[in-house]
């Protein structure tokens, strides 16, 4: 079992645990919506995705967050997912990140869609 995100306590009083899966997904979450540099000891962990939630859409800015997610999610998940279809779009102030990946460990397709407001 692993620690579920965000951090909270179950019903029965003890640390709330999720499945694979879940505990995956969480994972690839808090890489996407972590900022380079947040974290003290690994500053190069992150996308900084959100500081282009108002930035102007184009396609070039589209291609260029697609490949720094992708390389991002190779970097620190590519041991543990294996990233098939990634979608990164900013619609008005949301940023939606849309992931279709496989699990490494039991071969299960997972499609997945985060989504962050800049408010």
């Amino acid at each position: 079992m692993n620690i579920d995100f965000p951090y909270h306590i179950a019903a029965d009083g003890r640390t709330a645990t999720t499945d694979d899966a879940d505990h995956v997904r969480d994972m690839i979450e808090l890489l996407l919506f972590t900022h380079p540099g947040e974290r003290v000891m690994r500053p190069d962990f992150g996308t900084g995705l959100l500081q282009f939630v108002f930035a102007p859409n184009s396609p070039e800015l589209a291609a260029a967050l697609q490949l720094t997610v992708q390389a991002a999610l190779t970097q620190f998940l590519g041991d543990v997912i294996e990233v098939r279809e990634l979608r990164v779009e900013a619609i008005e102030a949301e940023l939606r990140v849309t992931l279709a990946y496989v699990l490494r460990a039991s071969g299960e397709t997972q499609t997945e869609t985060f989504a962050r407001s800049a408010t």
